[in-house]
């Protein structure tokens, strides 16, 4: 039986004298939705610690969406420190929900947000504190139905035995449909087996114990997954898409913490997608189409929403927001209505072609922190192989319109491993940094403190990009070329940070595995591997080590390329991108041949509008 929705926070108060930042634990922050009575409770996790994840944006929407139907609830859980999970497995403390203290067993749903592959091994942590078997395989008739969705869940197989049903996709409709679903099932008396082949009808909903798994001459090693014969699981899950953006509260994030969180400020999605094209970037190609908010909308739920939390910083969250056709708008309404008021509007990241004299002022406003732009390569060369459509003279002008507005710090996001990268792409960084420090200083003057700094990733390749079936750049390589890169940088102002070639590895392998790497990620769990995306906490020796064990070589795995004509271990989820497209735009990347932005030029023939019945929605003039 399913256990009893009592208040447990009695049991966890005592510990709170005996873990760091006790406020993670609180409940009743102001804007949270109160515990409620009804048929079905839903309870959205998000498996790290409660800074990190109460800011996330797609956990608030879904939070709402849910609360706001007159027979739903849902609550929030994240996942406890070590010290309090040490705690809680001590005193045999299952873990609670953070409205009403409920154990997550109690739930009739557990929905946990995948926002980067580096959080596997904590959602297993966070199953095994709950008491709830960590496969579906193993759990009882009255368990939770343990959902999943968010960015990583484009390539969920190393995970699919964790899950009883993914959800792919926009979720405000279907977390609301598949959760009705589950609340009929429950109440006809189905078994748990009928439940899923009944969530595999719902749209969007892909059931990863209907398939079965394949290995055969037209696949990768990691095979690819077919139907069960005689199940309702579709062939293809096509994701779910919201068509009418503006139609969707604009207001996600409503609760105000008791306690310092990372992105503390308030956000808001001004547009949804993005038809740039980038190559490398995953959530471009399964995010479409583009659907803006009417600059309207945005300013008013932006007043409204610091008023109801009081926040003095306001973020206007997308893939590219000065892609907005209403950006400069949506910036001089906000400078109008906050005027004298000390609030900060920012943009995450500024687009360096679409960053000219007005939008310099209109970003500014009252205070200004640093600029962010993203050339990501060095090259004009490489910026062409992956599409970026970024000119130098573009970087150059965005600079100097920045710098005249009053910036004096500028951070710019690079990649190394890119395909056909070079040593001659890697100095580019080096040299392009610097003349954006020049330009400042032309600008400002040599006394005004000037100074860039450059943040440089490694490239993982992802799911449902044109490089999908690159290998990834190998580890010692990925070593030597920053060490190249820090050699080249000569003037103290240029600051310099990159990712960890380990991280990047363990990432890349993730990325690439099929269902059977779910033995991975479970036997580096149970060697101990937690909060892997913390830089004090990542253990690649523990990692290597579970490869040894399950026989796997994480290099080899990560560096491994795909013949284009393979069948993909995911290939059985759609994002709506056609993969003959994502096949013609590696041979373009091959070719140094760039795609336009289909908002600006035509049809690019991606397939998405077409394949979900959508189109792209642009309340101005973006040409």
């Amino acid at each position: 039986m399913r256990a009893a929705r009592e208040n447990l926070f009695h049991l966890i108060e005592p510990l709170l004298a005996h873990v760091e930042h006790p406020a993670r634990y609180l409940d009743h922050e102001w804007g949270a939705c109160e515990r409620q009575d009804g048929p079905f409770h839903l309870c959205m996790v998000y498996a790290d610690v409660y800074e990190v994840g109460q800011p996330n944006l797609g956990v608030a929407i879904l939070y709402n969406q849910v609360n706001a139907q007159p027979d739903m609830s849902c609550e929030r859980c994240y996942l406890p420190w070590k010290d309090m999970a040490g705690l809680m497995r001590e005193r045999g403390v299952p873990l609670l929900s953070l409205e009403g203290a409920a154990p997550l067993a109690s739930f009739d749903a557990v929905g946990f947000t995948l926002a980067h592959e580096l959080i596997a091994t904590n959602v297993l942590e966070t199953l095994d504190l709950a008491g709830i078997a960590l496969t579906s395989a193993e759990r009882d008739e009255d368990d939770p139905i343990i959902l999943a969705g968010g960015p990583s869940a484009w390539n969920a197989e190393p995970l699919a035995p964790v899950f009883d049903a993914v959800l792919l996709g926009d979720g405000e409709e279907s977390i609301v449909e598949v959760c009705a679903c589950i609340r009929d099932a429950r109440s006809e008396g189905l078994s748990r087996a009928e439940l899923l082949g009944r969530l595999a009808e719902v749209p969007g909903t892909y059931v990863p114990s209907l398939y079965d798994v394949r290995v055969d001459e037209t696949s990768t090693r990691w095979g690819y997954a077919v139907p069960r014969e005689g199940s309702p699981a579709s062939e293809v899950v096509l994701k779910r898409c919201v068509g009418d953006f503006a139609d969707t509260p604009a207001l996600a994030q409503r609760i105000v913490p008791y306690m310092g969180i990372v992105q503390d400020r308030l956000s808001l999605e001004v547009l949804r997608g993005c038809a740039r094209g980038c190559r490398f970037c995953q959530a471009g190609m399964t995010y479409r189409p583009v659907r803006e908010r009417p600059a309207e909308q945005v300013v008013r739920c932006g007043v409204d929403g610091l008023l109801a939390s009081g926040h003095n910083e306001i973020s206007l969250s997308s893939l590219s927001t000065t892609d907005h056709s209403q950006c400069a708008e949506i910036l001089s309404g906000f400078n109008r209505e906050l005027e004298g008021r000390g609030v900060r509007v920012s943009i995450p990241s500024q687009r360096l072609d679409s960053f000219g004299v007005d939008m310099a002022a209109a970003v500014a406003g009252a205070r200004r922190g640093g600029l962010t732009f993203a050339p990501e390569a060095g090259s004009q060369r490489l910026r062409d192989v992956i599409n970026k459509n970024v000119s130098e003279d573009d970087v150059e002008t965005a600079a100097r319109n920045a710098f005249r507005a009053g910036w004096r710090r500028m951070k710019l996001y690079f990649m190394i491993g890119l395909p056909t990268e070079t040593d001659e792409d890697v100095v580019g960084i080096a040299r392009l940094a610097e003349r954006v420090l020049d330009i400042g200083r032309e600008e400002l003057g040599r006394k005004a403190g000037v100074s860039v700094s450059i943040s440089v990733a490694v490239l993982v390749p992802k799911a449902y990009t044109p490089f999908q079936w690159c290998g990834q750049l190998d580890p010692d390589e990925v070593r030597r070329r920053q060490q190249l890169l820090l050699h080249e940088i000569r003037d103290r102002a240029i600051r310099v940070s990159y990712h960890d070639a380990s991280v990047s590895l363990v990432e890349g392998a993730l990325s690439k595995l099929g269902r059977g790497g779910f033995a991975l990620v479970h036997r580096a769990w149970e060697l101990g591997c937690r909060f892997d995306a913390w830089t004090s906490e990542f253990r690649f020796e523990l990692w290597l080590e579970a490869a040894r064990d399950c026989g796997l070589d994480l290099a080899e795995v990560a560096c491994e390329e795909f013949p284009l004509s393979a069948r993909l271990p995911w290939d059985h989820t759609s994002p709506g991108v056609d993969k003959g497209y994502l096949q013609r735009e590696w041979l373009r990347a091959t070719d140094g041949v760039t795609t336009p932005d289909c908002t600006r030029k035509s049809c690019t023939g991606c397939g998405v509008c077409p394949a979900l019945g959508v189109r792209n929605v642009i309340w101005g003039d973006r040409s």
